[in-house]
């Protein structure tokens, strides 16, 4: 007889209780994993999201995903964003094969974030630098790593939102 491990499915990966995959990164950390978080809207998933979210994957052995709230959203893009709701950007992301775990966060920066789950590596986009990078100062403190990944930003949701806007005129 021939067991088959089940694949994880993608509703497993999204975990909203931060203590839980806290608890969950601790344990990964203790037996000598790399945990690597990102954040980010991810509104409209499109290719610059994609070669930022592989090229973090491939910096450690699992990969977690914070998605910024509605709230926290808007107040980054602006009224009217995002365009998708926060369960849906979680559960596309929970779909991506490279992805370990999905959760969100309201806060207008990743700091408590970044206290609560202590990754490995911090992955932000090539848009950031040290310099600008909000969370510096929590990464210091921390012991976490800052590593900038993807190409560089030509891709926005901002500029796909309004390329559909001029199609409708």
């Amino acid at each position: 007889m021939v067991v088959v491990p089940r694949k994880q499915r993608s509703k497993d990966k999204v975990v909203i209780d931060r203590r839980s995959l806290s608890a969950i990164l601790a344990g990964l950390r203790a037996s000598g994993k790399v945990v690597v978080l990102t954040n980010g809207v991810f509104d409209l998933l499109h290719v610059g999201h994609m070669r930022c979210l592989e090229d973090a994957r491939s910096r450690g052995d699992l990969l977690v995903v914070a998605v910024n709230g509605e709230k926290s959203a808007e107040a980054l893009k602006g009224k009217g964003h995002p365009v998708v709701s926060t369960a849906e950007r979680m559960e596309v992301l929970s779909g991506l094969s490279f992805v370990d775990y999905v959760t969100y966060f309201e806060e207008p920066t990743a700091d408590v974030l970044l206290e609560q789950l202590r990754p490995t590596l911090y992955a932000k986009g090539r848009d950031y630098t040290m310099n600008t990078l909000p969370e510096k100062n929590t990464l210091k403190k921390c012991d976490i790593k800052a590593v900038f990944v993807g190409d560089k930003k030509v891709h926005s949701t901002s500029k796909l939102i309004g390329k559909i806007q001029k199609l409708k005129k």
